[in-house]
């Protein structure tokens, strides 16, 4: 299996699969860019992007790496960098690490939060998974104490995913939020342990998809931004769990309005954030798949 190892560009992964990027690749900073190229997509079409979201013991809200400001530098988006070991510097770009089972691991130090969370998200790839990184979070003995550490699906709007896949069938925007307009989130949809379903292996696996036919070939309103528009096949977007904790659930909301605009979505409410919830564990992993469908 050939890796892409941090060459020209922060960017890591499978050649031909799934890869991981960071800034200042195209995107807001605090973000881990996902690309898809055996999707049909040019080099810097992103797929979606994970976010790191931390929530302090005692807290209700959370921190958001994208939206925050950065204490580093004044710009929009914490800071992200990347290391062959766990760290909160911010070195040169880093190859990251092949370990001797062939996985490629990659440490991503994330600057602190304005919350006091102090933490970093471990990649790995594995070369019988091209498609697919496996995500894990961990804090720094400086951090505030986490009572949660989301990692979060943000881009569900731009492939359009209208169905989440559960172990009693899919559900849709429509029905969750039934008549919902404008162009805010929608309330989280949250599904626990007993809903979501489970593979041969016996971990749990959630997916979400579209549910048009042929979303390259929608029409658009006009004033919509050309970054919104579908490329590509179509691919399923799934998160695993492959050691799920008892409190494990899997949340969703939506939008009626692409992010940051007043252009209206084709079609109505697409999912936007997708994501596992659950008590904060060092070291819990999830992987995160875009498989061609």
């Amino acid at each position: 299996m050939e890796y892409v190892r941090a060459g020209a560009e922060p960017r890591w992964g499978f050649a031909d699969g799934l890869q991981i990027g960071l800034a200042p690749l195209p995107g807001p900073r605090g973000l881990l860019r996902v690309y898809a190229p055996y999707l049909g997509h040019g080099p810097l079409r992103v797929v979606n992007f994970i976010a790191v979201e931390p929530t302090p013991v005692g807290a209700t809200e959370r921190g958001f790496s994208e939206l925050e400001w950065s204490a580093l530098d004044g710009e929009r988006g914490k800071r992200m960098g990347s290391a062959a070991a766990p760290t909160d510097a911010f070195g040169p770009l880093s190859p990251g690490v092949v370990e001797p089972s062939g996985e490629l691991t990659v440490y991503v130090p994330v600057e602190r939060f304005d919350n006091g969370a102090h933490v970093y998200v471990r990649l790995r790839f594995r070369p019988d998974r091209p498609y697919a990184v496996a995500v894990a979070g961990f804090h720094h003995p400086d951090s505030v104490p986490l009572a949660r550490l989301t990692l979060t699906a943000t881009m569900g709007n731009w492939a359009r995913l209208r169905r989440l896949h559960l172990a009693s069938g899919p559900v849709t925007p429509a029905e969750l939020w039934p008549g919902f307009t404008g162009d805010r989130f929608t309330a989280h949809a949250r599904f626990g342990l007993d809903a979501l379903g489970r593979d041969a292996d016996g971990a749990v696996v959630v997916s979400a998809t579209t549910d048009e036919a042929a979303p390259t070939t929608v029409a658009y309103a006009e004033g919509t931004a050309p970054h919104w528009h579908y490329e590509g096949r179509t691919a399923v977007q799934t998160w695993r769990a492959a050691d799920p904790d008892p409190d494990l659930e899997v949340l969703v909301n939506g939008r009626a309005c692409y992010w940051a605009s007043q252009s209206p979505i084709p079609g109505g409410v697409s999912f936007e954030n997708f994501e596992f919830g659950a008590a904060y564990r060092p070291g819990q992993e999830y992987e995160f798949s875009v498989e061609p469908s």
